[in-house]
């Protein structure tokens, strides 16, 4: 499986790049690669797809904000959803944005991939999604996939989404002549100008609706549920967002449908506590565990595992547990977790407990004499840190 190549290279633009310089060096880009400068061609179609994803994360501040922190993963690139990739048509369906509809025509000879004299869309694109997903530490930690029931607009099974009541129930739009776009010559002290518009009366589509579905009364959509798989990597974290993209709204009339965008949220877990990638755990014993030693079980992760108190544990010591932490979500890396040994003191004690403790309070043994060379709470700061 090849790895996609990092978004600001592909366009060649910095990462601390405007917004305008990345929208130039994307027109560049596109242009260079754009199929019909080379057709037939399938390295530049693919490199002319790569940097329609590229400019489609980095041109939206939020996903770029992801990007810039937890790479592709994270960002929700590409219109295919997870590991899916864009496709030509929702590439044109947002060119004229870059572009301008009138630049993108006279640049490739007219703006008509599909015929007619313009750029056709079919339907109104439906809008986004957001839900959440709380998930507990195993699940955050290994990867999981949920699935959940999502109430919004699906595509009408009557008409499969056209919005018509058959197949012979369209019309070409007398408007634009089935071009889906309206061109306006003015003339000015410079000589004629050109502007191109969506068409007014069938939206683009290039053509209209003579009789409407009764079902869903022309929209090509109506509420209701779908069950969606989502897969969520290992190693997310707390207001990270995802997007699966083709999973919100259905769109009108056969227009595409919008991203489902995920909010993860962590369940707290009962004794651990998350820190990044690390994992810390207060672990509490008896003052003669303490002087003796002892062998104890600790709540990991995933399970439980068993430890070695040495023998005059000091209470602050702290212990790791390497690579029973979090992984990260863009790398290799995984985080540890840190038992921090506290001696638990008795808060009331009986009379031969306290007769004991008043004859060993004389003693030198029982007298605090710290080693010079033990660390002090900033120094094991560092250490757990570092």
């Amino acid at each position: 499986m090849s790895t996609k190549r990092d978004y600001y290279e592909i366009l060649g633009v910095s990462k601390s790049a405007s917004q305008d310089e990345i929208k130039k060096a994307y027109r560049k880009v596109a242009m260079q690669y754009h199929p019909d400068r080379n057709p037939d061609n399938k390295e530049a179609e693919e490199k002319f797809k790569e940097a329609a994803e590229a400019y489609e994360v980095l041109s939206d501040a939020d996903r770029r904000a992801q990007y810039d922190r937890f790479g592709h993963a994270a960002a929700g690139a590409g219109r295919g959803g997870y590991g899916g990739s864009m496709n030509m048509e929702d590439i044109f369906s947002n060119f004229g944005d870059i572009f301008g509809e009138d630049i993108f025509g006279s640049f490739f000879g007219g703006g008509n991939r599909g015929g007619g004299g313009g750029r056709r869309s079919r339907g109104t694109r439906g809008s986004n999604l957001r839900v959440k997903i709380r998930l507990n530490y195993e699940e955050i930690s290994k990867g999981v996939e949920k699935k959940i029931k999502v109430k919004k607009y699906v595509p009408c099974q009557h008409c499969s989404g056209l919005g018509a009541k058959d197949k012979n129930s369209f019309q070409t739009c007398g408007t634009c002549g089935g071009s889906g776009q309206v061109r306006k010559v003015t003339q000015t002290f410079l000589g004629q100008m050109q502007t191109v518009t969506t068409c007014p009366t069938c939206h683009g589509e290039g053509q209209t609706i003579t009789s409407k579905c009764g079902h869903c009364k022309g929209e090509g959509r109506m509420f209701g549920e779908e069950m969606v798989t989502i897969p969520i990597p290992a190693g997310v974290q707390e207001g990270m967002q995802l997007s699966l993209s083709g999973k919100g709204n259905a769109g009108e009339r056969g227009g595409a449908p919008g991203d489902l965008n995920i909010l993860i949220e962590e369940e707290p877990h009962p004794e651990l506590q998350r820190d990044g990638l690390n994992v810390a755990y207060d672990l509490y014993i008896s003052f003669p565990d303490a002087v003796f030693g002892t062998s104890v079980e600790v709540p990991t992760i995933d399970g439980k595992a068993k430890i070695k108190i040495p023998p005059g544990t000091q209470s602050g010591k702290v212990f790791r547990l390497k690579g029973k932490g979090f992984p990260s979500v863009n790398s290799y890396e995984k985080g540890d977790q840190l038992i921090q040994v506290n001696v638990w003191t008795p808060q009331q004690v009986n009379g031969e407990e306290k007769a004991f403790l008043e004859k060993v309070q004389a003693s030198d043994n029982f007298r605090p004499n710290p080693e010079k060379s033990a660390k002090g709470f900033f120094d094991k700061v560092r250490d757990i840190f570092s």
